[in-house]
């Protein structure tokens, strides 16, 4: 029994080596962790149960049959975050670079089953050169069988991507599929072809980082959510988001006791709009002031800074954030900011996140760029989220909510459930200027009679009266008074049914 003790720890002593200590080495050269490393940053102390620690590659050409490694590149199995059930593969670039093989993508398989069967979330590492080239077509379908069980999971359990080393070719497609993506800034990249492809095909000369890296993704492609400065800071944000978000779409969001109390009133917020209707504000103070303890964990802050989503909490409980950002294009909705707001309510809708909405929206972005690139069917993206979504939606109208952008942002038209406006609000077709301009265009040569009627315009309709009047506002609230309305909103809503008609799936403008 000695023997066969001596044998297993053995076998797990060289599991566990990985690639060797003299490839470790260069991974803490590179200033980057292993891959059991990361899983032990990742999971609560002590709490990492893995899978498949002895499988084996089982290719026999190339001189394969005399490098087996134990575990074959991919570290695979179950723990805890915060006492909450996780699943997670972390990819050994220690052993073979961390290419896919045929048995790789097995075990990458095998806990995504696992993680939909039980309800619980899949984090991903990565860290690979790509499909182990030696396997030739077998790497392809153990690819192609990992894109599968991620289509198969979203929706199902949250799936987050870490990427931390390289992903390039076939493999970027799993993490893009994903429900967010990490990046670690100066080690890791993404791209479907690397610069040597592309300096011979388009003759463009660029490096890994400029085409693929962490600053490229979250800025430009907007392929990637957050970047960070390094593995353990990356893996550190990774357990902060997972505590706002549940196990599965079969559970609610998780609660947590606050101090903050829901009745904190923030006289600071009465002042928050300028008088002037085009001077900007940072709408993030109203978030920051909002959320308990003033936590807001933002996804996507470099990309499409017109407008601002992320997670926080409110009484306790999780909620999705939609703003406007008066800051950036005077908080207009164009092309990138309606991808980006329709993937975040989508993923709230996916997972019962109850979704909180800020508007100051003078309209679409207008131009030639933004009508040739597609803005009918991108801002209709946002449309679509927001009226197929069936979670608590809360929305509050703090200043402009003119023309088609009033009713994209959560209006009560798209089953809003609690719409409130600050008195500041101005809900109509467009600002008072350019109404006026229509209107009364027989007048233009007149500016003394253009300004009384422009006046006279934004006190007739300008307001949030006119809505309130026909309903489609709840009420009108003093703005130092938001936390405890939206608070009290939620409490009602936290058992509300709401079912779209039968469908197999529904077919949003892409």
């Amino acid at each position: 029994m000695r023997d066969i003790i001596r044998q297993l720890e053995e076998k797990r002593a060289a599991a566990r080596l990985g690639g060797g200590q003299k490839r470790i080495d260069a991974q803490h050269a590179k200033g980057k962790l292993t891959a059991r490393e990361r899983v032990e940053v990742l999971l609560d102390a002590d709490s990492f149960e893995e899978f498949d620690m002895f499988v084996e590659h089982r290719e026999t050409e190339f001189g394969m049959a005399d490098q087996k490694v134990p575990g074959d590149g991919v570290v695979t199995g179950y723990g805890k975050v915060d006492g909450r059930l996780v699943f997670v593969f972390s990819q050994d670039f220690t052993v073979f670079g961390g290419s896919l093989s045929e048995t790789h993508a097995e075990k990458i398989c095998k806990i995504m089953d696992q993680a939909m069967k039980v309800g619980a979330p899949v984090i991903g590492l990565n860290d690979s050169g790509g499909a182990r080239i030696q396997e030739g077509v077998a790497s392809l379908g153990g690819y192609a069988d990992v894109f599968q069980k991620t289509i198969l999971a979203s929706g199902v359990v949250p799936q987050i991507s870490v990427i931390m080393g390289p992903c390039a070719g076939g493999a970027v497609y799993a993490p893009a599929m994903t429900d967010f993506i990490f990046m670690v800034k100066d080690t890791s990249y993404m791209f479907v072809t690397g610069p040597d492809v592309v300096k011979t095909v388009t003759h463009e000369v660029v490096t890994h980082e400029q085409l693929g890296g962490a600053i490229t993704h979250t800025t430009m492609s907007s392929v990637a959510d957050l970047a960070f400065e390094n593995d353990i800071d990356t893996l550190m944000q990774v357990r902060r988001l997972l505590g706002f978000l549940p196990l599965s779409n079969r559970e609610k969001p998780p609660q947590r006791p606050t101090e903050d109390a829901i009745e904190r009133i923030e006289p600071s917020l009465d002042t928050l709009v300028p008088s002037d209707p085009t001077k900007p504000y940072d709408i993030k103070e109203l978030i920051h002031k909002v959320a308990d303890e003033g936590d807001f964990f933002e996804i996507q802050p470099d990309f499409a800074k017109n407008i601002v989503v992320g997670f926080a909490r409110i009484g306790g409980r999780p909620v999705g954030i939609v703003a406007n950002q008066p800051m950036v294009l005077a908080g207009c909705l164009d092309i990138d900011s309606s991808r980006k707001g329709a993937r975040f309510v989508r993923f709230c809708d996916c997972f019962g996140i109850p979704i909180v909405t800020f508007v100051d929206v003078p309209g679409f972005l207008p131009g030639t760029a933004q009508e040739y690139g597609g803005i009918i069917k991108h801002g209709a993206k946002l449309l679509f989220a927001f009226g197929e979504c069936t979670v608590p939606k809360v929305t509050v109208i703090t200043r402009k909510a003119y023309g088609g952008a009033y009713d994209v942002m959560s209006s009560k038209h798209l089953r809003g459930d609690i719409n409130y406006a600050w008195p500041t609000a101005e809900i109509a077709v467009m600002g008072p200027k350019g109404a006026v301009e229509i209107i009364f265009r027989n007048e233009l040569g007149d500016p003394a009679r253009i300004a009384a009627r422009t006046e006279e315009y934004r006190t007739r309709f300008a307001n949030p009266f006119i809505a309130g009047h026909r309903g489609f506002l709840d009420d009108v609230i003093l703005p130092r008074n938001t936390r405890l309305r939206i608070a009290r909103a939620l409490e009602m809503l936290a058992n509300k049914q709401l079912e779209n008609p039968w469908k197999k799936h529904d077919n949003i403008p892409l």
